[in-house]
């Protein structure tokens, strides 16, 4: 549509065939002066005969006249063709972006006493730290629907970031505790209830929930780690090799499954293999990942059981 965002257009675009050296066709120029829509299918075209740069503006166009359906296909396209393209990056940033806040404004407008209108502005706070703006807005939104998944889960994080406190650590075991109960099979709410039992001096109780947790989530690396420390402190230093080489090959960049396992090895007697794991630990140059990886973190978002 003529003059939609024309300036972040033509930035982007000119900037794009600089870059690349790339010649504009006439109806790149066209979509560069604002003419998206007159040109949609002559763009489409040449996308399809392999012009990188006619995607790009292809998707420009789609992203800048809010028609993210039409826009999605061409971004993943451009994305599948060109992975490692900082161009295509910031075009697939850009589109993701302004979908979501078309979508995230379509919410407050069309349904603003949502439950999710609460749940989203919690994991706004969440992601600035205003744990306590957060934990409000989760209570708000699990006043409205107790029984939506994820929200105790949600709720029961925001309290452990806010603070460790005994009475904090009790009020999130609950919260976690409540969200095993709508969703058994939900190995983080378990491993996060493993974690309060131990930080209580429960051990005999958290080393079961570590247990079930890595039962539910063979693919937990957290977990195969903490039944693995179970397993050393029970002298089974076997079967703690395994867990904790399931552990490395699922985290290979973890380390401390690394460094569990070359303790593991050490144990066992096997000098060696407690040798190769130290120099991998040398290899690795960032500092110590702590309590949580990425399975954990993905802004509180639990991936889908393979």
């Amino acid at each position: 549509m003529p003059g939609i965002n024309r300036f972040q257009c033509c930035l982007a675009l000119f900037a794009t065939a600089l870059v690349h050296g790339q010649t504009q066709t006439a109806a790149v120029k066209r979509a560069i002066a604002g003419e998206c829509e007159q040109v949609s299918t002559e763009l489409a075209q040449e996308f399809t005969k392999g012009s990188r740069l006619a995607g790009i503006a292809l998707a420009q166009c789609r992203i800048a006249a809010k028609q993210f359906d039409a826009a999605g296909p061409v971004v993943a396209q451009l994305e599948k063709q060109y992975p490692s393209d900082a161009d295509v990056l910031y075009i697939a940033a850009n589109y993701h972006m302004k979908a979501w806040n078309d979508a995230i404004y379509r919410m407050y407008q069309k349904a603003p006493s949502s439950y999710r209108v609460d749940q989203l502005s919690a994991e706004v706070f969440e992601t600035q730290g205003k744990y306590t703006e957060a934990i409000a807005e989760y209570r708000k939104a699990l006043g409205k629907n107790p029984q939506a998944i994820n929200l105790h889960y949600k709720l029961g994080r925001a309290l452990l970031q806010q603070s460790h406190d005994p009475s904090v650590l009790e009020q999130a075991k609950k919260e976690f505790e409540a969200e095993l109960a709508l969703n058994p099979a939900d190995a983080v709410a378990e491993y996060q209830v493993a974690q309060i039992l131990g930080a209580q001096g429960h051990k005999a109780d958290a080393a079961a929930r570590y247990e079930r947790a890595a039962r539910l989530r063979p693919d937990f690396p957290e977990a195969l780690i903490a039944v693995a420390k179970i397993r050393s402190d029970a002298k089974n230093y076997a079967e703690a090799v395994k867990l904790l080489e399931r552990a490395v090959k699922l985290q290979p960049r973890g380390e401390i499954a690394h460094y569990n396992l070359m303790m593991a090895y050490r144990n066992a007697g096997r000098t060696a293999d407690a040798q190769r794991e130290k120099l991998e630990l040398d290899k690795l140059q960032k500092p110590p990942e702590g309590e949580f990886t990425d399975f954990l973190k993905r802004l509180g978002e639990k991936p889908p059981p393979q």
